[in-house]
């Protein structure tokens, strides 16, 4: 089996995991593999660019929180390759799986003993007159927001060709299920379960009080563009890829026909929120 490894921006916890992981694979007579990118070197381990990183792989664990499986969906989702998530950040609600059960739980991946959660992603077509389009796999949500300039932008968004609304706002979130519990979630959109064949639809700070969050069908294809005077629109996918958006272009969003396969942890997806966000604990412990 070949292990792949992707590690959080600021490595030093993730750096002396990845020295205690790397030997475990090894002597389990498995292949550990690690990025370029990432300038870690362990004794033993394959070096390969990012590029070739995902055909290199069987699995792929992530030691980092959310933002490091953001990075590894865009290697690794298209080949089919399972994510484990090491939580190493401060939410995670991806990473299902602490420090100390790092071993364990890789060990059951390996078996083929830890069940896969197709988490739906979004296909995110750019098009722009005179150029090829441009298409990005969202895991979390793509965002059209303003760019340094303060101020509110206008953008259409249809459904399956049906206007929804001309919303004027200070941007709009696409989210999938998994990103329903990120920015949409801060922003007020509502919390969607993965599984579900949805995406959500959420203004930022819209200036029609009316303006609501919307859920439509995950095969729905979902069309946004800009009012002709809008300046210094910025569309950005999963916090990964960005590009300016301008008057005349065109953002198309719909289903992914590849999920991100990620191993499961043992709590539900409600047990996390509860962990997580304190769903029911109680502040006032001696009331009745």
């Amino acid at each position: 089996m070949r292990v792949g490894f992707i590690l959080k921006p600021d490595k030093t916890q993730a750096g002396v995991l990845l020295e205690d992981l790397v030997p475990w694979v090894l002597k389990e007579g498995h292949v550990a593999v690690v990025t370029t990118e990432d300038q870690v070197s362990p004794a033993g381990a394959q070096i390969v660019p990012e590029e070739n990183f995902g055909s290199e792989c069987d699995l792929v664990v992530c030691l980092g929180g959310d933002g490091t499986i953001l990075r590894a969906a865009r290697l690794v989702a298209d080949l089919g390759r399972p994510v484990l998530g090491i939580n190493l950040g401060q939410l995670g609600f991806l990473a299902g799986f602490s420090p100390a059960e790092a071993k364990e739980g890789l060990a059951e991946a390996i078996a083929g003993k830890l069940k896969c959660s197709p988490r739906m992603r979004l296909a995110v077509t750019y098009k722009r007159a005179g150029a090829e389009p441009v298409t990005r796999h969202a895991l979390n949500d793509a965002v059209i927001h303003q760019g340094a300039m303060a101020r509110l932008i206008d953008v259409e968004a249809y459904c399956d060709g049906q206007l929804i609304a001309a919303y004027r706002a200070d941007g709009l979130i696409i989210a999938t299920p998994t990103g329903s519990t990120a920015y949409n979630m801060a922003a007020g959109g509502p919390i969607v379960v993965p599984g579900q064949a949805a995406m959500t639809i959420t203004p930022i700070c819209a200036h029609a009080l009316t303006n609501r969050p919307l859920v439509i069908g995950a095969r729905s294809t979902l069309r946004l563009q800009l009012a002709a005077d809008a300046r210094g629109v910025i569309l950005t996918v999963d916090g990964q890829w960005a590009t300016s958006f301008l008057p005349g272009d065109l953002v198309e969003m719909t289903e992914s026909q590849q999920p991100l396969l990620l191993f499961a942890s043992q709590q539900s997806f409600f047990d996390v929120m509860r962990d997580k966000l304190h769903w029911g604990v109680r502040t006032d412990k001696g009331a009745r």
